[in-house]
C-alpha cells in the first residue's frame, strides 16, 4: 500500500458526518491497489532559464472588479510558434480523449489517453466527474500526440462514493468544474488525501451545498452560486482584453493566485473555468474597499520574486517539464515544453 492509499484509507473516518454506516462508507472508498508513481527524479536549487526570460516579459495591465472580485489581466511576449495546444474540454468534445479507472480501480491513479494529433492539456484543478468517484487532477500534464494510455495523479473530491452510479462507466467526463484557489493549491501541495477532503468540506459548508456523497460538484450546481459565477463571468471576461496572456486574482483584497500562459489565446479558452473556480471563492464575501496600487504592487512583487525563485525540476507522466517553487507562502509550479512556457499558475 502506497502512502497516499494509506492516508486515503485513514480519511475514511471523516465521512462519518455523512451518519452513514462505516461498513458502508468501507466498501464505498475501498482501495484496490495504485499505479506506479510516473514523476521522474526531482532537481532541487534549480532555475527554470525558459520561466525567467518568459517572466521578464510580463508586464501588469489594467483592473477589472466585481464585488469581492479584483482581476489584473497579465500581458506576456507571446512564442514564436506557440505549440498547438487543447484543452480538456475541446479535446473530450472531438472524442479524442479518455479518462477511465484503472482495470484495478485505485482512487489516487485513473489513466488517460490522448488520441488527437495535437498536444492536450489537463491543469491542475481540473474536476473530472464519473468513474467511481470524482476526481482533481494534481498537476499540470501535457499529454503529447497519440500519447497511448499514461497513468495520470489524482485525489478524491467526492469521499462518499466508491461504484459506478446508475447506468454510468468507468469513464469520466468534465463539464468545466475547476477546484477553488485553497483547494487547488492544497492539491499542488500533493499532501494526503484527508487535506483535500477538509477543503471540500469548508467550500460546501461556506457555499452551504451539501451533499449525500461529500460532491464537490454540489457547490456548482447550487443554483445561486451558478448566478453569482454569470455574474462575475459578464463582468470580467477575458474577451474585452485582447492579448492578455493571464490574470492575477485577489478576493477582498487577498490575493489568491495568478495563472499565465506563454499562448495568448490559450490563456482565453482556459480563463472562463479559471474565472468561475474564483467566483467560488469570492462567493457571499463582503466587498471591502480596496488599494489598488497596493494590489498592483503585490502582483509585481509576487512576478519579481518568482523571477529568482529557485526550485526542483522534474518530469512527470506527460511532455515537458515542471518547475516548481515557493514565493512567500505562496505555491508555484511552470510547465515548460519544447523551450515554451506552457502554463504557470501561483496560489
Amino acid at each position: 500500500m502506497t502512502k497516499r492509499e494509506f492516508c486515503a484509507v485513514m480519511g475514511i473516518g471523516a465521512g462519518a458526518a455523512l451518519a452513514r454506516p462505516m461498513t458502508a462508507w468501507a466498501d464505498r472508498l475501498r482501495i484496490l491497489g495504485g499505479g506506479p508513481d510516473p514523476a521522474g527524479p526531482i532537481e532541487a536549487g534549480q532555475v527554470s532559464p525558459e520561466w525567467r526570460k518568459f517572466l521578464a516579459g510580463v508586464r501588469v495591465g489594467a483592473r477589472r472588479g466585481h464585488g469581492a472580485l479584483h482581476v489584473f489581466w497579465l500581458h506576456a511576449a507571446p512564442a514564436a510558434a506557440p505549440l498547438a495546444v487543447a484543452t480538456l474540454e475541446e479535446a473530450r468534445g472531438r472524442g479524442e480523449l479518455l479518462i477511465s479507472e484503472r482495470d484495478r480501480a485505485s482512487v489516487p491513479s485513473l489513466v488517460v489517453e490522448n488520441r488527437g494529433k495535437s498536444h492536450v492539456l489537463l491543469l491542475a484543478g481540473e474536476i473530472l466527474l464519473g468513474g467511481k468517484q470524482n476526481r482533481v487532477v494534481t498537476e499540470d500534464i501535457l499529454l503529447p500526440p497519440l500519447s497511448g494510455p499514461v497513468d495520470l495523479q489524482v485525489y478524491c473530491v467526492e469521499q462518499g462514493r466508491w461504484s459506478v452510479s446508475g447506468g454510468g462507466t468507468t469513464r469520466f467526463g468534465a463539464r468545466g468544474t475547476f477546484a477553488a484557489p485553497a483547494l487547488r493549491s492544497k492539491v499542488m501541495e500533493r499532501g494526503n488525501q484527508r487535506e483535500v477532503w477538509a477543503e471540500v468540506d469548508r467550500y460546501s459548508a461556506r457555499a452551504a451545498a451539501p451533499s449525500a456523497t461529500g460532491s464537490y460538484q454540489a457547490i456548482y450546481d447550487k443554483p445561486e452560486v451558478k448566478a453569482h459565477q454569470d455574474q462575475v463571468e459578464g463582468a470580467i471576461d477575458a474577451r474585452t482584453m485582447p492579448g492578455a496572456s493571464g490574470a492575477a486574482v485577489f478576493v477582498g483584497g487577498s490575493f489568491t493566485g495568478l495563472d499565465l500562459f506563454q499562448d495568448a489565446s490559450l490563456f482565453m479558452r482556459e480563463w472562463p473555468k479559471l474565472l468561475r473556480a474564483h467566483a467560488v471563492e469570492a462567493y457571499g464575501r463582503p466587498v471591502p474597499e480596496v488599494d489598488e496600487r497596493a494590489l498592483r504592487a503585490r502582483v509585481e512583487e509576487v512576478l519579481k520574486q518568482s523571477g529568482v525563485a529557485r526550485g526542483s525540476l522534474r518530469r512527470n507522466a506527460g511532455a515537458g517539464r515542471l518547475f516548481e517553487f515557493r514565493v512567500d507562502r505562496a505555491r508555484g509550479a511552470a510547465l515548460v515544453a519544447e523551450g515554451q512556457v506552457v502554463h504557470a499558475a501561483i496560489l
